[in-house]
């Protein structure tokens, strides 16, 4: 295939090559200059850019004796025409026909990828930092040389990014090209490495009009997904982003996400007007991670004087491509001048599989290989310096080391960096599995082994400890090790978290491990007033009262009707005192006769029972049980409390203390081994140590299995449990878990927890922390039902006495309705401290008075009426006589 293009290029330009004089160079002498060809398209802001910085950096080189020696550099631009393949294989082979060591470029993944093949023929070696394409891979274009990050960093920081927000699917848009095509598949696949996907791709042409890029963002509008990715170039990216703000698809609900494209318009072209500046408003976007240094500082002064008069609208802006640029020029410098100090010669020889496509009229012999590119393509890789962009290193697997991005976000007229992106690469051996664990507590590495061999299968795999073994290294750091593929997994005592479950995939929880308070305590010896502990001095009080205020009711209830509640006022208070307390004995020797008297002694004396059994095993467990106390009785205490407190170093207690219970940072004093920890508790928070200590369940369980001074105090307050990491979708997690879950159902688990982290507890775990004394909360129930019960019978007593008041006592009532106010009390309160039994009596004598007076009247008016009948008839006689 490569001769036929080769054959078609030199038939359509015959003219193209001149035939070259010297097939080789001297190689008894050091040659005084080297031709470096540099192609790139100059019409391009880019191209402008790395112009400039090539020339700068030649200059600088040849103007240093250190480099090369008296060894020049000879540039050699060749104009890139727009990316066009077959253009840019005639433009190539420009520069290959001038005895070129070495090419800076192609601009373009695309070019890239036609002319590396005439490279690997030629021998000449490619040197590219903006041909980013993942697909440019050493083993088959091993004479590309990439002098920036590749494109699969990119995307890895992409997809991380995109699964640290929780967004499992996106939409993408990129250029139907080498580059555009390549990118997203490597980032489908970071993205399915994480469980997210691609949902819509939107390819367009890399020459696509306003109208097509509309036809095409409206496709994506319609998506299910409002996360957006778009990868493409520098005159093509701005162009969408303008149609999708017109289109209103850069408002509140849309993330667009960028590649370096977007940081390199930016960087270049700035300032851009308010309206380009419009149309990105709110995309985050990526920038090539270059440290700050003093050279960094130093050629970024320089910059603006470089590009000053250079170019009409003002000076150019300087993006990571111009630093990238600057530094290839150094790295190939650097290792030229290794390849010729080792004493290897510079040599061009024909290739005999062109001489056999050359025909009469075609012009050939000036394309020739480089014999050695072999090796400078060896020294290039073996550079070891530090540039502009800081350290410059090679991988075995050809990429540069410490790729890292800054994540960029665009606000207001400028951009803001929200986040650095650090890429680890690294492979680890396929046929053995690398477990982390921590150093720090030896018995967890037993206790995961019987776990990893209870797989039905073998699984090859080694230990690697964790930290130093002194300080109590980050199980959240160790998690992410597993995610940049330095352990394979992650066994022990790793806490399952949210945060945590983002990164990787947990099996089933072996332990239950939540988090609990320690404190020191001390043993709590009787005393003399010891049978007042059972209750706290508010539920004391209360009863009292609840004491007095029944037999008061009682006596109310009673005292009408009951000879035992009458009598003189010292006797009625002493029967009153005698009667309420002797119901605590349930031996009260005075009856009761009415209705709602029983009732309320009958509520009165259910409530006293529940009491006095309350306070009898109360008190029992205070005279037989040793107590202990501790003035912290849980987290509770602990944030209302200002002494500091003790955590385990590298825990995850730390941020759930701040962030969820909201303790203050510097209250929380990181410890390292259990030593310290009850050295610091020892101590106390007045000599310098700390006043409680938070850690997990299982870790204090074996923390006290020999310290007697101490305790767990409150309750647990989290509820979490301890798992195996895997990276995600990893087999083992699952087949772990059911591993697990078996040893669970047959009792082999717990068996496994008593072995490796159970010792023998001492005797004082057996005790009680403090007094658990009873306080009102756990019987305001009760009362709340005895003191309805006194009132309900209360005013049941008030309304049947009035009705009394107003029957038995009429005349009472008529002669006080005309008297004051203080008269009708006195006299209502006469009625109600007689006896019943009394009132009804005389109410009775009264009314079979009046009945008797009523008929004693009725008599005498029958007899005077008679007379005055019987007088007049005796005068009617008296005159007719």
């Amino acid at each position: 295939m490569i001769r036929v293009w080769l054959v078609l290029l030199l038939m359509a330009l015959p003219n193209l090559l001149i035939s070259s004089a010297a097939v080789g160079l001297d190689n008894s002498t050091v040659p005084e200059s080297l031709n470096i060809g540099v192609l790139y398209s100059f019409n391009t802001s880019v191209g402008r850019m790395v112009k400039i910085a090539v020339e700068t950096a030649v200059n600088d080189i040849n103007s240093d004796s250190s480099i090369l020696g008296k060894t020049k550099l000879k540039l050699s631009l060749q104009e890139d025409s727009k990316y066009r393949g077959f253009l840019s294989i005639a433009e190539a082979l420009q520069l290959m026909a001038t005895h070129t060591v070495a090419i800076i470029g192609p601009q373009t993944s695309t070019t890239a990828h036609v002319i590396s093949h005439i490279a690997n023929e030629l021998h000449v070696p490619l040197l590219s930092f903006t041909a980013t394409d993942p697909t440019l891979s050493s083993l088959q274009f091993p004479f590309f040389i990439r002098t920036a990050f590749n494109d699969i960093f990119q995307m890895t920081a992409i997809a991380d990014m995109v699964s640290h927000y929780g967004w499992r699917e996106v939409i993408v848009v990129y250029g139907d090209d080498d580059h555009g095509r390549n990118g997203i598949g490597a980032l489908a696949d970071k993205l399915a490495e994480r469980r997210c996907k691609i949902s819509f791709k939107a390819p367009m042409t890399p020459d696509a009009k306003r109208e097509e890029i509309t036809d095409v963002l409206v496709q994506v509008a319609l998506a299910e997904s409002r996360v957006i990715v778009l990868h493409t170039s520098t005159s093509w990216g701005p162009k969408v982003l303008s149609v999708a703000k017109s289109l209103g698809m850069m408002q509140n609900g849309y993330v667009w996400i960028a590649t370096t494209f977007l940081t390199s318009y930016i960087d270049i072209d700035s300032p851009l007007s308010s309206d380009e500046m419009d149309n990105i408003q709110g995309v985050i976007t990526l920038r090539m991670y270059i440290p700050d240094s003093k050279l960094k500082r130093s050629f970024v002064s320089r910059w603006t004087n470089l590009t000053r008069g250079k170019e009409g609208n003002g000076p150019l802006g300087l993006s990571t491509y111009g630093i990238f640029a600057y530094d290839t020029v150094y790295v190939l410098a650097r290792a030229l001048d290794t390849f010729l100090k080792q004493g290897n010669q510079i040599t061009f020889s024909h290739d005999p599989k062109i001489s056999e496509l050359r025909g009469d009229s075609l012009h050939l012999d000036a394309v020739k290989i480089f014999n050695e590119g072999n090796l400078l393509c060896k020294s290039i890789y073996a550079v070891n310096m530090t540039g502009v962009m800081g350290p410059f290193r090679y991988t075995p697997d050809g990429n540069l080391a410490n790729p890292a991005y800054e994540i960029i976000n665009v606000i207001g007229s400028g951009t803001r960096r929200i986040a650095t992106h650090c890429v680890l690469a690294g492979r680890n051996n396929p046929n053995t599995s690398r477990l982390g664990f921590s150093k720090q507590w030896k018995a967890v590495k037993n206790w995961s082994t019987e776990k990893v061999n209870l797989l039905p299968y073998a699984v090859p795999y080694k230990f690697v400890p964790y930290g130093d073994g002194q300080n109590n290294p980050s199980n959240t750091e160790l998690v992410r090790l597993i995610t940049a593929g330095v352990f394979d997994a992650a066994v022990g005592d790793i806490t399952i978290t949210t945060e945590r479950t983002k990164m990787v995939d947990f099996t089933q929880p072996y332990t239950e491990s939540g988090l609990v308070v320690v404190a020191s305590v001390k043993k709590t010896d009787s005393n003399a007033w010891a049978f007042l502990t059972p209750f706290t001095p508010m539920m004391w009080t209360v009863t009292a009262i609840f004491f007095l205020l029944v037999g008061a009711v009682v006596w109310i209830l009673e005292h009408r009707l009951n000879d035992d509640f009458r009598g003189p006022p010292k006797k009625q208070v002493a029967t009153i005192l005698w009667f309420t307390f002797s119901t605590m004995f349930f031996a009260h020797r005075e009856n009761t006769v009415s209705t709602l008297g029983r009732f309320v002694l009958l509520i009165w004396l259910f409530v006293v029972l529940i009491i006095n059994s309350s306070y009898t095993a109360s008190l029992t467990s205070i005279l037989t049980v040793q107590q202990l106390s501790s003035p912290i009785k849980g987290i509770e205490s602990l944030v209302n409390m200002k002494e500091p407190i003790g955590y385990l170093q590298g825990s995850f207690a730390r941020s759930y203390l701040i962030d969820e219970i909201g303790i203050h940072e510097s209250r929380l004093v990181p410890l390292k081994t259990p030593e310290e920890t009850a050295k610091a508790l020892e101590k106390g928070p007045q000599k310098g140590g700390v006043a409680a200590y938070i850690n997990e369940r299982a870790y204090i369980e074996l923390f006290l299995s020999s310290r007697c001074d101490f305790t767990i105090v409150g309750q647990e307050f989290t509820k979490n449990g301890w798992g195996f990491a895997f990276p995600p979708d990893s087999p083992l997690a699952v087949d772990l878990s059911t591993a697990i879950l078996e040893l669970a159902e047959n009792g082999d688990l717990q068996r496994i927890h008593d072995k490796w982290l159970l010792s023998s507890a001492c005797r004082s775990q057996g005790a009680k922390l403090g007094v658990d004394r009873l306080n009102l909360k756990s019987f305001w129930g009760l009362y709340l039902v005895c003191g309805l019960a006194c009132f309900l019978a209360l005013l049941i007593y008030l309304i049947q006495t009035l009705r009394q008041y107003k029957k038995h006592s009429p005349d009472e009532v008529e002669s006080t309705g005309q008297g004051s106010g203080s008269s009708r009390l006195r006299t209502f309160l006469s009625f109600v401290d007689e006896k019943e039994e009394i009132v009804k009596n005389r109410s009775k004598r009264r009314q079979m008075e009046r009945i008797s007076y009523r008929s004693t009247s009725e008599v005498g008016s029958t007899i005077v009426s008679n007379k005055d009948f019987s007088q007049p008839s005796s005068n009617r006689i008296d005159s007719e006589v």
